[in-house]
């Protein structure tokens, strides 16, 4: 499916959001490419694979390019093994917000500690209720990309 992606993605202060949740999956992903112009991803969220592919944002880091197919969960997991070094594990939490739903990412392995929301929007204008365990504004600053995260994890920093 081919979409524009409108996102902001945010800190998180505390674990609150865990009592907010209504649903939470397991995910584990690597990246073919991780250049910034089109990074190539592989996740496994629960027993669906995808492929992901996502083109350089725009100069506020919230809007960009996004195409993404459902593959089967073996060919996800052959595709892992040759995937860039740097694997990608984290629980996403599903915490409605007013009209919106935060998808909160608690990742593990070298990237323990890091807790980050992120909201999909229509608009990049678009206001939205911000919950109180929402943290500093983390949009478009590249380290807290997944693909830098399988790169220079969060332990490294």
């Amino acid at each position: 499916m081919v979409n524009k992606e409108i996102e902001r993605k945010f800190l998180v202060l505390s674990d609150d959001f865990k009592k907010e949740s209504f649903k939470n999956e397991r995910i584990v992903q690597g990246f073919l490419s991780s250049v910034p112009e089109r990074t190539v991803r592989i996740r496994i969220t629960g027993q669906k694979g995808f492929i992901t592919i996502k083109g350089i944002g725009n100069s506020s880091g919230t809007t960009r390019f996004e195409w993404e197919k459902e593959i089967d969960v073996k060919e996800a997991e052959n595709l892992l093994v040759i995937c860039e070094p740097g694997t990608i594990e984290k629980v996403r939490y599903f915490v409605k917000s007013g009209v919106h739903i935060f998808e909160v990412d608690e990742f593990g392995l070298e990237n323990q500690g890091l807790t980050i929301a992120e909201i999909e929007l229509a608009d990049e204008e678009e206001s939205f209720a911000k919950p109180k365990w929402l943290g500093a504004e983390v949009t478009g600053q590249v380290k807290y990309y997944n693909s830098s995260l399988a790169r220079k994890p969060f332990n490294q920093w």
